[in-house]
């Protein structure tokens, strides 16, 4: 019987000490939702900076929720069903062949700039994507192979091979539309200062480290815009975000700790609300030869003293449900076998230590970024509770992605990996050799030759058991060991309309100011 209630004396400190009050926050009251003189601002609190305006050179959630308020897409997730794709700057699509797809663009948009928006900047935006391989999303589209411009409103997509998730690459982060003529004027140095799209918000200005704020865009080929400006605020720490919406200096506050919700229920100015998404947090597992990791028994001993559950139920306030895979419900490929699951057993954890040779322990590091201290700290009181003697590693954001971008972490890292794509390629390709060499050092040629098939299948039904079986062997191999499936919270003012999305996003435009 799995023993969830449990825990290292370490853990229950711990705990003691998140759940307490939060102390206040600094803010101003300029940034809510009513402001003197009229104008309807919208501010929302994040946990980090605004990454860059170049969409195609990040892999950021909170930095696409920002972007969806610039750039358009071709196509757009349904905000009740991701996988269901709606018109955006596209009004209609279809598959000619195996290979490509055509769309018909809509006539009569304008970028903030007032050039008109033409297949020119379609193709200029996605074969950039396509073939500079410095950008950190080339990987997701470097199966296109061109963009055939037919007219100004007529294109034709055309892959290498075939692709069965187009559409759905077509509606996140790197098919934000760009405007070629400006772009290639300005530069990307240019272009990140003072960025261009076609959406229902215009740039206005960006002060590092502290907030980015958007204007309407009067020319919208939408309509008029439902806000005179939108403040996205960079506010990291946990109690000075919670301080700022409980008086109003904010009118939405992502991730509220467990500690935090009951204050944000009972506040009388506020509510909470929260969303299971398609994000899984994990543990990047080395497996490099010669680390302590590269040993399989090593990795299950380390999964094994995890109590995802407790996690989960006490770190979390419950918004989260324990998991072996990285594809969550919902999602073409997602195992049912693997989700909501536990395998807590740290007297097996210190058995198999032993049998790998580590009778007294071994040492490794943890690294994780700010943001997820608590669950980092909670997990390293576990792994100490199983005989592992641990380096624990809190970094700032930057230096975070810094180490990421450079694989340089060493035997752990604590990382929560989003789906706007709501595909399972997009958590899964980089347990491919090739894309693994360096970070983890992973290489299953079962896995390789499973991934190759279903990136070209056609056939849903055969790709989804493709990738059913990938996750059961990643969930024996353990090149990451997967924690749980994220719920994302919000604390919201009551002055405002809010329904959290599935891909985290934050639509300006569906978000409304109450009567």
């Amino acid at each position: 019987m799995q023993r969830l209630f449990k825990w290292p004396f370490a853990i229950i400190v711990f705990i003691l000490v998140i759940t307490g009050c939060g102390n206040g926050g600094s803010g101003s009251a300029a940034d809510g939702a009513s402001q003197s003189g009229g104008e309807k601002v919208l501010t929302i609190g994040n946990t980090i900076d605004n990454v860059t305006f170049d969409v195609h050179d990040h892999g950021n959630t909170q930095t696409e929720s920002i972007h969806v308020n610039l750039f358009d897409y071709l196509v757009k997730k349904d905000a009740s069903d991701p996988k269901k794709k709606i018109p955006g700057l596209a009004v209609s699509w279809q598959r000619t062949d195996d290979l490509t797809w055509r769309f018909n663009l809509r006539e009569n948009v304008k970028f903030h700039n007032g050039d008109a928006f033409t297949s020119a900047d379609v193709k200029f935006t996605l074969e950039r994507a396509a073939r500079d391989k410095s950008l950190i999303d080339y990987s997701s589209y470097n199966i296109i192979d061109h963009v055939e411009v037919i007219d100004d409103y007529t294109v034709d997509i055309v892959t290498k091979e075939p692709d069965p998730i187009l559409l759905s690459r077509l509606s996140r982060i790197s098919s934000g539309i760009l405007p070629e003529k400006y772009f290639q004027e300005k530069g990307v140095e240019g272009f990140n200062a003072a960025p261009m799209g076609t959406g229902p918000y215009k740039f206005d200005k960006w002060i590092k480290d502290d907030r980015v704020e958007l204007v309407k865009n009067t020319d919208y080929y939408g309509g008029d815009p439902k806000w005179d400006r939108v403040v996205f605020r960079t506010i990291p720490e946990a109690t000075t975000r919670i301080s700022e919406l409980l008086t109003g200096s904010i009118d939405i506050a992502v991730i509220i700790p467990p500690g935090d919700i009951q204050r944000v229920k009972d506040s009388g100015k506020t509510y909470y609300t929260d969303l299971e998404s398609a994000r899984v947090q994990s543990l990047l597992v080395r497996q490099t030869p010669g680390t302590v990791t590269a040993d399989p028994k090593v990795r299950e001993a380390i999964e094994l003293a995890i109590d995802k559950q407790t996690l989960v139920d006490s770190v979390l306030g419950g918004a989260g449900v324990p998991t072996q895979e990285a594809v969550g419900p919902g999602i073409l490929g997602f195992n049912p076998d693997l989700s909501n699951t536990n395998l807590y057993d740290p007297e097996r954890a210190k058995q198999l230590l032993t049998e790998a040779g580590y009778p007294n322990g071994v040492e490794l590091t943890l690294s994780s970024p700010a943001s997820t201290k608590e669950v980092a700290e909670a997990i390293a009181a576990y792994l100490t509770e199983a005989n592992f003697k641990v380096n624990l590693e809190i970094l700032e954001q930057t230096q975070y992605k810094q180490r990421d971008n450079s694989n340089t972490f060493k035997e752990l890292a604590l990382q929560g990996k989003g789906n706007s794509m709501f595909e399972a390629p997009l958590p899964l390709e980089i347990f491919r050799s090739d894309n693994a060499k360096g970070q983890t050092d992973y290489s299953n040629p079962e896995v390789d030759a499973l991934l190759r098939q279903a990136s070209v299948n056609l056939n849903d039904e055969e790709r989804e058991k493709q990738y059913q079986k990938v996750q059961a062997i990643l969930a024996e191999d353990r090149p990451r060991i997967f924690l749980y499936q994220n719920k994302f919270n919000y604390g919201v003012n009551h002055r405002i309309d809010f329904t959290p999305r599935p891909d985290e996003m934050f639509y300006a435009e569906d978000i409304t100011l109450k009567e």
